[in-house]
């Protein structure tokens, strides 16, 4: 199966964890941030594909993805998908 975003991913993943960003500065960019902890609290997490994962808010069961990074792993810039 061919995948035409992985290049993309691929390139997103690679400047994303090349110099990845401190909490903080995310936080400032993108507003709410979460550890993996945090995350299973507010989140169900229903797949990942690299810099992506795609979610289900406990709040309210909206859809939507998050951009995480690895080290230190964060997720950040929540997007609704529905």
């Amino acid at each position: 199966m061919v995948d035409p975003t992985e290049n993309t991913r691929r390139s997103m993943v690679a400047e994303i964890n090349t110099n990845p960003s401190p909490r903080e500065e995310l936080e400032a960019k993108h507003g709410q941030v979460w550890d993996t902890s945090e995350l299973t609290k507010d989140f169900q997490v229903l797949s990942f594909l690299a810099p992506f994962c795609t979610v289900k808010r406990r709040a309210d069961n909206v859809r939507g993805t998050l951009k995480f990074q690895h080290e230190p792993r964060v997720y950040y810039e929540f997007t609704a998908t529905e």
